[in-house]
């Protein structure tokens, strides 16, 4: 049931918070890497390690406690995962080994995986179906404003001045804030089904019927390889084939960051008016083409025409509020809502959060530091493909308010 313009409005500005600081605390690992692998005696495949095992601990998790939280409410689950997920971010600058850190890194996986359903499923319960879109893509922006442009310079100051694990710690506060204040003001939407009819393990299984959670599915793969692959091998072809450096690999990156976030509320926000599909697939092809432009001589040789094409072009991180959330959740009944959000981040997190990275690496070492970046581009295309087949969900376009 929507709420009070004034509550949505406080909640939306609240979930950003968390969810910024949720990805400050998942991303700090990569940007620390260069600081803790010599101090623990990492190789790269530990490094690719610890992130891939965060990403998989996040996916089961978010669909085993979206499930539990579609039958227990959404605060006791959410309020626990923001503290905890503060406290391992805290337990992993303690860390004395590779093993010590991997444990902690993937008891924040878990920790962490819950908040995204939770958070979303809240959100969209409380708002009026016209801002939907709006209040889901501003949330879901704060990943891209967070991870991709506070993250890498907050941790990386605070590590050279002070030591990777001061940086650990700095990165677990926001937490422990945030989860005070969702604690005290958030209240548990006001659902009917949250406190009468159970959903049994047959009618989690029935989700896999609706055409829109399969290639909701397809497409969270597609996006989170777009995201994952991109953003991890971008920086290598700009410094090691485009021979810049690593400060100028940073502005052109941060350039696209700041874009994705931009564009990660705006597109969402036209949903609700324009419509889900045509938003998704006009972002979609638009996504295809970011990996690609830093292959382009003409703007490889005019870094601040790379940065502003970058920051037009990354309009990708948009894909999230709609393939994990928007379609998703208007897609089932709303007693699914957070299961539905905790399914397709499942697959995407395996397929583009694990599996993909992996495969990009392995082609790059073959086929050299261009092959990551067609997969990237074909990531997005998968996207576009997928959309094709799509129902339209956006009330405005169906008159459909919610599923019974």
């Amino acid at each position: 049931m929507p709420m009070t313009k004034q509550y949505q409005t406080s909640s939306v500005v609240l979930f950003f918070f968390t969810w910024g600081s949720v990805f400050l605390a998942r991303m700090s690992v990569v940007y620390l890497a260069p600081f803790i692998a010599p101090d623990l005696h990492l190789s790269h495949a530990q490094v690719g390690l610890l992130a891939s095992a965060l990403a998989l601990a996040w996916a089961a998790s978010g669909l085993i406690f979206g499930a539990v939280s579609d039958r227990i409410g959404r605060r006791p689950v959410l309020i626990p995962a923001v503290f905890l997920f503060s406290v391992f971010s805290w337990l992993s600058g303690i860390a004395q080994s590779f093993v010590q850190l991997l444990f902690m890194r993937t008891l924040m996986g878990i920790a962490e995986g819950p908040t995204w359903p939770a958070m979303t499923s809240m959100i969209e319960a409380s708002s009026e179906p016209k801002n939907r879109g709006r209040n889901i893509g501003i949330v879901v922006s704060a990943s891209a404003l967070a991870g991709l442009a506070l993250a890498p310079v907050l941790t990386t100051q605070i590590a050279a001045r002070f030591g990777w694990r001061t940086a650990f710690f700095v990165a677990g506060i926001p937490g422990i804030i945030l989860g005070i204040l969702i604690w005290k003001f958030v209240k548990e939407p006001e659902s009917g089904e949250l406190h009468h009819a159970k959903p049994s393990l047959s009618d989690y299984l029935s989700l896999l019927r609706y055409r829109n959670m399969l290639l909701c599915c397809v497409g969270a793969a597609g996006f989170m390889t777009w995201l994952f692959v991109m953003h991890a091998f971008a920086p290598l072809y700009i410094t090691e084939v485009s021979q810049r450096s690593a400060t100028t690999a940073g502005f052109i990156i941060g350039a696209g960051g700041l874009g994705a976030f931009v564009w990660g509320w705006v597109f969402p926000w036209m949903s609700d008016r324009t419509g889900r599909k045509s938003s998704l697939l006009f972002v979609a092809l638009v996504s295809a083409t970011a990996p690609l432009i830093y292959q382009v001589p003409f703007l490889i040789a005019r870094p601040w025409l790379m940065a502003a094409a970058g920051f037009f072009a990354n309009a990708g991180h948009s894909m999230a509020p709609f393939v994990l959330v928007l379609i998703p959740t208007e897609s089932v009944p709303s007693k699914f809502a957070a299961t539905a959000i905790g399914l397709a981040t499942l697959v995407g997190e395996i397929v583009g959060g694990a599996m993909a990275p992996a495969m990009a690496g392995a082609a790059a070492n073959r086929y050299g530091l261009a092959a990551p970046l067609w997969i990237a581009c074909a990531g997005a295309i998968l996207v576009l493909l997928v959309t094709l087949f799509m129902k339209e969900t956006a009330p405005s376009k169906t008159s459909v308010q919610r599923i019974a």
